[in-house]
């Protein structure tokens, strides 16, 4: 068994050679590339990004380079996995009119709440958001709204908080539309910080003090912050960026931002009713087929916006295929005309042989879950879908950013940024560059006891529309 293993995994590597030799000219080291700049790290210290900890997101500053390096200045560009907005808005504060699609609730609050504060806030609402923060206005309410739970958020507080909370809820009914938003933004902001949890990739993890501990090694998260300190610091972080972005445009008053739209639902529902050669350019970052879900990890955010059980099933099996759990989607039935791109990822050599090999790994027991192989032949069908429609919605030349990894299992690397790059150009793309970060990528500890330690390549694709 073990030399049929490693037989199947030499006739993969030898593919992944033949596509890389094909892609060679394509790929580009920029030392300017940072796994912070990717990533939310580098919004860390950005007035009004650093507001919430959108774990997944890349930086404004990311934007703002990539768009300056390919002179991208004016026109209409699109995000299909808008995620918190940061796209969005670095391309508005540019003068670029933006549009993008977020499935998640968080992530459209988020968006929602930042646009309010933009543009509809007035003097009087910033006062009312200072005396809450300075006398405190929820601990005098006698009126508490139950904080909705999910079952995997139950216990999550500790009691004094969970009341805290409650009457906070109760409070804001009081304040008009506006301070109610941002209010409720607010909170959502500061949940992670005040609870038993922490995001960690596929999962919540609990602290020891929760009771609610899910193995054996003893995990404490450290300071765990009260309603007050948290949420009262979190509205003077929203008064002090607002403050300061508004007199920065006080003083740049010929500056022109770009109107921001948000479609809110799933993009293989919403990027076939986009018309056509409509987009100056693409900048994205999709799920990664990591086995990461977003339902879980933000479960507290979409438990206080109301999110139950059911809807939390159904955004699941919505969201792009990146976990076990995701079934397979009729992709025909969502759109008969992806006939023929879904053709082209059947035709991809490496992601067949790939589906092969995890396929004989799932017959022989040997991985250790078995919904990966559905879960990765997913992944790619439906980018595949992703990037037919984002062929067809783009102007002649315009370019696609595409911010990824490539990932591992059962032992075989999956070069998710070749295998893709393949199929674009078989959509109506010409690969213009392979941005490649300086350091790789590690892969899980589990793969590396079991196969060693491989570094990933994680890359920005720059894809031209013919």
């Amino acid at each position: 068994m073990l030399q049929d293993q490693s037989t199947s995994l030499s006739k993969i590597d030898r593919i992944d050679q033949e596509l890389f030799e094909r892609f060679q000219g394509k790929f580009f080291v920029l030392p300017s590339l940072s796994r912070l700049l990717v990533s939310f790290q580098a919004n860390k210290t950005r007035p009004v990004y650093r507001w919430y900890k959108f774990k997944e997101a890349f930086s404004a500053s990311l934007v703002e380079q990539l768009f300056h390096k390919y002179s991208i200045t004016t026109g209409r560009i699109l995000d299909p996995f808008a995620g918190s907005g940061t796209a969005l808005f670095a391309a508005s504060a540019m003068g670029i009119h933006a549009e993008g699609i977020e499935l998640l609730p968080i992530g459209q609050e988020i968006i929602a709440t930042k646009k309010t504060l933009e543009t509809e806030f007035t003097p009087e609402d910033f006062d009312r958001l200072r005396r809450w923060s300075e006398q405190r206005v929820w601990e005098k309410s006698e009126k508490r709204i139950p904080l909705p739970e999910l079952r995997i958020t139950q216990g999550a507080y500790p009691q004094k908080t969970k009341k805290a909370i409650e009457q906070y809820m109760g409070a804001c009914q009081e304040e008009n539309r506006r301070v109610k938003a941002v209010l409720r933004f607010a909170l959502l902001c500061v949940l992670e910080s005040i609870s038993f949890t922490r995001k960690d990739g596929q999962y919540l993890r609990w602290d020891y003090r929760s009771g609610r501990a899910q193995s054996k090694r003893i995990f404490n998260k450290g300071e765990i912050l009260d309603l007050q300190q948290a949420v009262c610091g979190k509205i003077n972080e929203i008064l002090i960026d607002t403050w300061m972005v508004h007199q920065t445009s006080l003083s740049f008053v010929e500056k022109l931002y770009g109107q921001i739209h948000l479609y809110e639902g799933s993009c293989f529902q919403i990027l076939p009713k986009l018309p056509e050669k409509a987009y100056d350019a693409i900048i994205t970052s999709p799920p990664y087929c990591n086995r990461y879900d977003y339902t879980r990890t933000y479960a507290l955010e979409l438990a206080l916006l109301g999110i139950g059980e059911k809807e939390l099933l159904r955004l699941r099996q919505e969201m792009l295929s990146s976990t076990v759990e995701n079934r397979s989607k009729d992709l025909l039935n969502i759109n008969p005309q992806w006939a023929t791109a879904l053709a082209a990822a059947e035709k991809q050599k490496l992601l067949q042989t790939i589906l092969k090999y995890l396929e004989d790994q799932k017959k022989r027991k040997a991985l250790n879950n078995n919904g990966i192989p559905r879960m990765v032949r997913g992944y790619f069908y439906e980018m595949t879908c992703v990037i037919a429609e984002c062929a067809r919605v783009l102007k002649p030349n315009a370019l696609l950013f595409m911010v990824n990894d490539n990932v591992r299992y059962a032992g075989v690397s999956i070069s998710v940024d070749m295998i893709l790059s393949d199929i674009a150009e078989k959509l109506g793309f010409q690969v213009e560059h392979i941005l490649v970060l300086p350091n790789g990528k590690g892969n899980s500890s589990q793969q590396m006891e079991q196969h060693g330690r491989y570094p990933l390549r994680k890359c920005i694709y720059v894809w031209r529309k013919l």
